[in-house]
């Protein structure tokens, strides 16, 4: 929800922003240091309204355009220092957030991470089962990042399907609610990818742009903070013009590609952005 008092400023667009891990001591491009994220998430409590994931995407879905000056919070990955290390601020300033987990880690300890370019000194662990029950009932909520973090669009139609139908189906199983939002391993998709998101069930997925491609309800548009990202970068980031300038897009283009998502489509062997 967004902060009480702070009405959102209607007439421009959402930032959803994509973070990794919020970690002490790990130098990777994918992990804010705790005192980092305590401070830009203060900034966006005080600077921007910040809104549950499912509460942005309903009002996309209803207007084609988000309110300018709001921002959602994403986590991708799982790493097991958001409950140790995010979640006790995102509680104490009360913003929602959503964590994006692969599926195929939620086993009583967690796993060892595998995929991550720059692993710390010591291994890295992603969420436990009980750690994230216990974020639930605090409040965030919980989407897929695939079953095996492998990139989606090396996959066969079949694996890809598999894949994606099966993250689905274990989080909802652990959650006892629906898992509609799906983000890509390393943001990655193309037009099979998409189509498997669909027809696997989710309802929207998000990826991390790099410049211009396909936008709509199966390649939502998310900002990357980084590592390196100060207050100054996340404010660019979260400005009005921010994404449209970077990707050369604007977010009406959900209109077109919502009346396409009416009509169920089986999986085609096309491939490409």
């Amino acid at each position: 929800m967004s902060r009480p008092g702070h009405p959102l400023r209607g007439g421009g667009r959402v930032s959803i922003l994509c973070y990794h891990g919020v970690e002490p001591g790990w130098r990777s491009p994918l992990a804010l240091s705790p005192q980092s994220f305590a401070q830009q998430a203060a900034w966006l409590k005080a600077n921007r309204g910040v809104l549950p994931l499912d509460d942005a995407v309903r009002v996309l879905d209803r207007s084609f355009q988000l309110p300018r000056g709001v921002a959602a919070l994403t986590f991708d990955d799982g790493f097991a220092g958001l409950f140790t290390h995010a979640l006790p601020v995102l509680q104490r300033l009360r913003l929602p957030a959503t964590v994006f987990l692969v599926a195929q880690t939620l086993q009583p300890g967690g796993r060892v991470v595998d995929w991550v370019d720059t692993p710390p000194a010591e291994p890295l662990r992603t969420l436990s089962v009980e750690q994230v029950l216990a974020m639930q009932e605090a409040g965030i909520s919980f989407g897929s990042h695939s079953f095996q973090h492998r990139d989606l669009t090396e996959l066969s139609d079949e694996e890809c399907l598999r894949d994606l139908r099966q993250s689905r189906e274990l989080l909802e199983d652990l959650l006892l609610r629906p898992a509609p939002f799906l983000a890509y391993p390393r943001g990655r998709h193309n037009e099979r990818v998409r189509r498997a998101a669909q027809d696997a069930g989710f309802t929207h997925a998000f990826a991390l742009p790099e410049g211009r491609e396909a936008f709509g309800p199966y390649a939502v548009p998310r900002v990357g903070v980084w590592a390196h990202n100060g207050l100054g970068i996340v404010r660019m980031k979260t400005s009005r013009w921010y994404l449209a300038l970077r990707t050369g897009r604007l977010y009406g283009v959900f209109r077109h590609a919502k009346s396409a998502r009416r009509q169920p489509r089986s999986m085609s062997a096309a491939g490409g952005k």
